[in-house]
């Protein structure tokens, strides 16, 4: 009973987050994030029912929510002429079809290989419809993309969607649904024969299981939410451009997915907040965001595989178990040790990126608070000193902290072993 009441608590806390978020973030800017921040979940999460669930892995799958922004921005202008008698309401729905119809057609050839194969068969896909859509500019609209305005029909209620709180609320609506039903797809008998031919397709096979047919359904599914998060932004941005094909697009949702978690269901929501922030604040903040990412992931990929879902969960498991306290220090310590390697090499990065983009402006830079003169030598110095010493007590600190951590886990596992023999 309490498990059950927990759980209805945590779909109640998501609604009235969903519900409250633009009445706590009142400005056009923070609600347009809000709404992307929307859309990439829905992505990230159809992106995790291949990945973190089926565990393929995918380098096309922005094919399906690119396609389906394309159908969608298509029906609102034949919407817009008069041609197409539909509600902007149900657009996404248009774009999840559309996503659903590509998945049909190109996951039968691609699910018909596992592993390594299936991922070249995927980013195969993906180059070649983005290469069409520099080809065939009549439908994809060339460079410049296809525009729309998304104020068309008869106001229902006064809702037009040209205030972007309407539209956060669509995509809102879009959302929570989409994160149910992606849910309870997991816990249905397709969700668990899935997870089955993730762990050991061979067993899957031999008690009689097609695993090809198991890959191509989740193939579907997850093509049609994509589909959805594509229409929502066609809706959201009134432009779709080549960029929503593009292998960059696809190589975030498996970014994001993998930062956020992808052995938890909650992992890729983390991951689509995570997506928005870096692409929308850090990209304003530095020229070297996207180094920043590359480093963060190689270190989540060394240190923390399994994400931040993954992360949190063993620090609950830790916390039930009465020994987080013990933990504190170190973490502490990793706090500490991260400042000063983030100091150190974020000087470092953004003097260099100062003097190849930025050189004519002068020597001087600023940064958190500091000016760094690229010409001192001191200020060189410094930034290497703070990295290495900041590696230093890393190194120490994880090494205590990975004795202690073990420590603990024996204990959790010896406590569960007397309370099972008890």
């Amino acid at each position: 009973m309490t498990n059950v009441l927990s759980r209805y608590g945590v779909w109640l806390g998501f609604a009235l987050v969903l519900l409250l978020a633009p009445w706590v973030f009142t400005s056009n800017l923070s609600q347009t994030m809000l709404s992307q921040m929307g859309i990439a979940i829905i992505a990230c999460l159809s992106y995790n029912l291949l990945l973190g669930q089926g565990g393929m892995l995918s380098f096309g799958h922005a094919v399906y929510s690119g396609m389906g922004s394309y159908f969608a921005i298509h029906a609102l202008n034949a919407i817009g002429q008069g041609t197409l008698h539909l509600p902007v309401v149900v657009l996404p729905l248009v774009g999840g079809l559309a996503g659903m119809g590509f998945a049909i057609l190109l996951g039968y050839v691609t699910t018909k290989k596992s592993g390594t194969t299936f991922s070249m068969i995927t980013l195969g896909m993906a180059e070649l419809v983005f290469a069409m859509s520099l080809m065939f500019s009549e439908f994809f609209g060339g460079e410049a993309g296809v525009s729309a305005n998304r104020v068309v029909g008869e106001a229902f209620m006064g809702i037009t969607f040209g205030p972007q709180r309407q539209v956060y609320y669509l995509i809102a609506f879009y959302t929570f649904v989409s994160v149910a039903l992606l849910y309870a797809l997991t816990q249905t008998p397709l969700g668990r024969i899935l997870n089955a031919v993730r762990d050991n397709p061979e067993r899957v096979e031999f008690v009689g299981y097609n695993t090809q047919q198991v890959r191509y359904r989740a193939f579907i599914i997850a093509g049609f939410f994509a589909g959805i998060a594509g229409g929502l932004g066609a809706i959201n941005f009134e432009i779709v451009t080549a960029e929503v094909v593009g292998p960059a697009r696809s190589g975030a949702y498996l970014l994001f997915t993998f930062l956020g978690g992808a052995t938890f269901f909650f992992g890729p929501i983390l991951g689509g907040i995570l997506m928005v922030l870096a692409f929308v604040l850090l990209s304003e903040i530095t020229k070297a965001w996207l180094l920043y990412l590359g480093l963060v992931f190689l270190f989540m990929v060394v240190y923390a595989p399994g994400g931040l879902a993954g992360l949190i969960m063993m620090n609950i498991r830790v916390a039930k178990a009465g020994a987080l306290s013990r933990l504190l220090p170190s973490y502490a310590g990793l706090v500490v040790a991260m400042a000063l390697m983030l100091a150190g090499a974020g000087a470092l990065v953004e003097m260099i990126y100062h003097l190849q983009l930025n050189a004519a402006n002068g020597p001087d830079l600023p940064f958190a608070g500091w000016v760094l003169n690229t010409q001192n030598p001191l200020t060189w110095g410094v930034s290497c000193a703070l990295l290495l010493l900041g590696l230093g007590v890393f190194e120490a600190v994880r090494r205590s902290f990975a004795i202690r951590w073990s420590d603990i886990q024996t204990e959790i596992v010896a406590a569960q072993q007397a309370k099972e023999a008890a």
